[in-house]
């Protein structure tokens, strides 16, 4: 009968790597992830009250391509009470989150770090940076080129008889959608490596499977976007690219697998 290891007859580079995952209870890591939380509420806190100065100069920016599009005799209006308080001050959190964003991956980094292994590491790291990096380019996309865009079309089937004069706070509401979505679905290349790599599927079988990709992007984007086909385009699109571009890592991941 094979009788289990101690861990004294483990090789030590694999004891060290075992350790923290055999000894340390879970107390400690529920201090150590009260820790981590309380670093990110605090910096949140921080970052917040620090731009509150400046929140309603960051709603004009944010309201830029809007009053671009709006007629001389319009203008944006407020028909609540509270909600020239209350949009920027919403949008000032917003920003104090993206801006945090960096050190709330990091943070959840150092908490998940102790329990990878040395492989797991290298690996982890730079689809964390990507994701970071592909997160602000997915709003940096919605800002630049899609809300411009997308805000000219509506303006531009706006019936003659029509004023527009959009609420502050349904603006706010539908840019925080439209950053987050395009946030989100720039992730997809980190998605498909990742499925990838823990050999959930491959890169032959995506390519297999493309056709019907497109099509659920497609699909998605017709959900998720304003009702109008530029929307679902602008999505789509990248959306498909990004898929590509995530297959194109994979194909190089496989192949560095196979040499090895």
């Amino acid at each position: 009968m094979n009788m289990p290891l101690e861990s004294s007859h483990l090789p030590s580079s694999l004891q060290q790597e075992q350790a923290p995952l055999e000894e340390m209870p879970i107390t400690k890591h529920l201090v150590a992830l009260r820790q981590h939380l309380f670093k990110v509420v605090g910096l949140l806190l921080v970052l917040f009250f620090c731009l509150l100065p400046f929140a309603n100069h960051t709603y004009q920016l944010m309201s830029e391509p809007l009053r671009a599009q709006l007629p001389i005799s319009s203008s944006m209006i407020a028909t609540d009470v509270t909600a020239t308080f209350m949009a920027p001050f919403k949008l000032n959190f917003f920003v104090a989150l993206m801006l945090a964003m960096p050190f709330i991956f990091y943070q959840i980094w150092a908490f998940i770090k102790p329990a990878l292994y040395e492989k797991e590491k290298t690996l982890a790291l730079p689809l964390l940076v990507g994701s970071i990096g592909l997160f602000y380019a997915g709003i940096a996309f919605a800002y630049y080129v899609a809300l411009p865009s997308i805000l000219h079309f509506f303006m531009s089937v706006t019936p003659e008889t029509v004023a527009p004069m959009t609420d502050i706070n349904s603006y706010l509401t539908f840019c925080l959608k439209l950053f987050l979505v395009f946030g989100l679905t720039f992730e997809i290349p980190v998605i498909t490596l990742l499925l990838i790599l823990i050999g959930l599927v491959s890169t032959q079988q995506l390519m297999e499977k493309r056709r019907f990709i497109v099509v659920g992007c497609f699909f998605v984007s017709m959900f998720i976007t304003p009702p109008d086909a530029l929307s679902m385009i602008m999505l789509a699109v990248p959306m498909w690219i990004l898929f590509e571009l995530g297959l194109f890592f994979g194909k190089l991941i496989e192949k560095k697998r196979s040499i090895a």
